[in-house]
């Protein structure tokens, strides 16, 4: 039947028919980061399924559901019949009973800031928008360009969560994430040096022997978890470190504060204007 109909078409329309044969994909993301690069590289209309918490754009909420990052349902995904199943690397057992049924997967990093740049030239490339992630790619580069020369050779530390006090166990962005290459990429250091990979986890006096000239608080959730920025910014005042003599201690409270994805370029932009506010604090003191 196909036979007969492409005979039919002239050469121009059988190349558009069967290029479009090709383009259509049913595409799941298995995380929030995957989920808004494919839809930012302009493939959305191809998704068939994501997880909980892809919420961003408001187009994905209405997505059907495959389970969780850490817990994603291999029946669900089935029944969604995916053409492609785009996943990190948490997730390489799931990759390989995929391969098992002939369900094409593919593994992206998207920890450091290299690999997210590589991982969306790649998906790109994948779903024949090439265009669209070089365009994302040089967004990011330019964000990273303008946060060259503001200050230099301070120790900045970077703290992920809602610590209403400083006793409890305190997440910080360690040499394993894309934020360590960013306060690089600024001039500046990461107030915490460690060569672990694995998520960093401070005390108190952990925090006073970094000494950090800048703290900025990554806490996308203040809003869903009842508080307010006082009450984060309040155990960090009485501390004996530069930061909180200078008043240096800054909240980014954005969703997108800690999703790697196209939306890295207005965490680049939320940390270009910290880096602002301290250098005028300086030159004012």
């Amino acid at each position: 039947m196909l036979i007969k109909l492409f005979g039919r078409l002239s050469p121009t329309l059988l190349v558009f028919f069967s290029l479009s044969l090709q383009a259509e994909e049913r595409i799941i993301a298995l995380s929030p980061s995957i989920n808004e690069i494919i839809y930012a590289l302009g493939a959305g209309d191809e998704m068939v399924g994501n997880i909980e918490y892809c919420n961003y754009p408001k187009k994905a909420l209405k997505i059907p559901k495959v389970g969780g990052y850490f817990s994603p349902s291999l029946e669900k995904i089935i029944a969604l019949k995916p053409s492609i199943v785009v996943m990190e690397s948490n997730n390489y057992k799931l990759s390989q009973q995929l391969d098992k049924l002939d369900i094409k997967s593919k593994i992206v990093d998207i920890d450091t800031l290299e690999s997210i740049k590589t991982s969306i030239v790649a998906l790109g490339k994948i779903f024949d928008r090439e265009k669209n992630a070089t365009d994302i790619v040089g967004d990011i580069n330019s964000g990273l360009d303008a946060l060259k020369n503001i200050v230099k050779d301070k120790k900045i530390l970077m703290v992920i969560g809602h610590n209403t006090s400083l006793n409890r166990q305190i997440f910080v962005a360690g040499q394993n994430l894309y934020f360590d290459d960013i306060i690089k990429e600024s001039g500046n250091q990461n107030a915490f040096q460690t060569t672990r990979k694995g998520q960093p986890i401070l005390n108190m006096e952990n925090i006073i022997a970094t000494n950090p000239d800048i703290v900025i608080l990554l806490s996308p959730y203040i809003k869903e978890k009842g508080l307010t920025k006082k009450e984060l910014l309040e155990p960090w005042k009485s501390l004996p470190i530069n930061a909180s003599k200078k008043n240096s201690i800054y909240i980014i409270d954005k969703i997108y504060a800690g999703i790697p994805s196209d939306r890295l370029v207005y965490f680049l932009e939320d940390f270009r204007e910290i880096l602002n506010d301290y250098k005028i604090n300086l030159l004012q003191n």
